[in-house]
């Protein structure tokens, strides 16, 4: 990776990876992999994680009320887990 390139990846990867490695408290890529999770480590990734949840619900709540739904309406979808197809 060059010195001017960030390290990116799908947010839906990185949001499963982060979740795997909080269940098993072990990092599972880069330098410390195998290595323990601190607190603060398992810290950032809860909060990853409930960030990827409030952007999948603001989504749903706007999309649901460019619909034509009521608030109420477009709260409750919103607080729905996973996708409807």
């Amino acid at each position: 990776m060059a010195n001017n390139e960030r390290r990116w990846s799908v947010p839906l990867k990185r949001a499963k990876s982060y979740a795997e490695e909080r269940k098993s408290k072990v990092h599972q890529h880069g330098p410390k992999e195998g290595k323990e999770l601190t607190d603060y480590e398992a810290g950032l990734r809860s909060g990853y994680l409930q960030c990827q949840s409030d952007h999948a619900g603001t989504y749903k709540y706007k999309k649901a009320l460019s619909e034509g739904k009521s608030k109420a309406e477009a709260k409750r979808i919103a607080k729905e887990k996973g996708s409807k197809k």
